[in-house]
């Protein structure tokens, strides 16, 4: 499959409510669906803005963060944008509403099998897949230690809650010397050829071993067993080359843009 076929294949089946597996809520208003997470976390996003004029991209915008602030709950809102979206206007109006872009990222596709040959791991080091409390919450702490931020219990919180709905979401994560090294998510998204591969986090220290082309083989190899034929990721500029080595195709970017209260 080519980028345009992949990228096709995306918009066709990944631009619906598959996009937004543990959404408290979803209200739909127009061509736009904004959802609401736990923790105070809203976001916006749609299959297409086609036929919007920069006015009413601008009343769109207008429209959906008065939406947010009618729940004094939502403290941050992210607009998920892509990159070949024909969007006129949108950019000025999520500035002029006080969203800021945060770094683009690339959307890599490509088929689940061209990820999991050759890979090995370094000496001592080991993956399995999470399910206790205690590990879930390790792990968080690792990651949010990994991007350099300070650890979030929310985040843990919320993946915990998934994990006790059932809603098919993986936490795989690379163990050596008794701690967690690096880790990530499988999202195989229901009713489509795709798993999404997310969260990925490497401390520092144990980066440029093949660790996190480890763990994102088992991934694959997870998402093959459940029959997932795709796989997608939004991907920094440290993971896109990796994928890219695997097999998986750059077919646009992402960029979101964050209002917070």
């Amino acid at each position: 499959m080519d980028a345009a076929h992949l990228l096709a294949a995306y918009d066709d089946q990944l631009r619906t409510d598959a996009e937004t597996p543990g959404a408290v809520s979803v209200a739909r208003h127009g061509p736009l669906r904004l959802v609401t997470f736990a923790g105070g976390r809203g976001f916006i996003t749609y299959r297409s803005l086609e036929g919007a004029d920069a006015a009413a991209t601008r009343r769109l915008v207008t429209e959906a963060l008065d939406h947010y602030r009618t729940d004094p709950r939502i403290t941050r809102v992210e607009w998920k944008t892509r990159g070949h979206d024909h969007a006129p206007g949108l950019h000025e109006a999520l500035l002029e509403h006080g969203f800021t872009p945060d770094e683009p990222e690339s959307i890599m596709i490509g088929e689940a099998r061209s990820l999991i040959a050759g890979v090995t791991l370094p000496e001592g080091v080991t993956l399995r897949r999470i399910t206790g409390e205690a590990d879930v919450r390790a792990m968080s702490a690792m990651a949010d230690e990994a991007f350099g931020e300070p650890a979030d219990e929310t985040t843990a919180d919320a993946l915990l809650r998934r994990l006790a709905a059932g809603d098919g979401m993986e936490l795989w994560a690379a163990e050596a010397g008794g701690r967690f090294v690096s880790a990530g998510r499988l999202e195989p998204v229901p009713g489509t050829d795709f798993a999404g591969i997310w969260g990925g986090a490497t401390l520092k220290e144990w980066r440029g071993r093949g660790i996190y082309r480890a763990l994102t083989a088992q991934r694959a190899r997870s998402a093959l067993r459940l029959g997932k034929t795709l796989i997608n990721s939004d991907s920094t500029e440290f993971s896109r080359p990796i994928l890219e080595r695997s097999g998986l195709l750059k077919v646009s970017t992402t960029t979101p843009y964050l209002w917070q209260r």
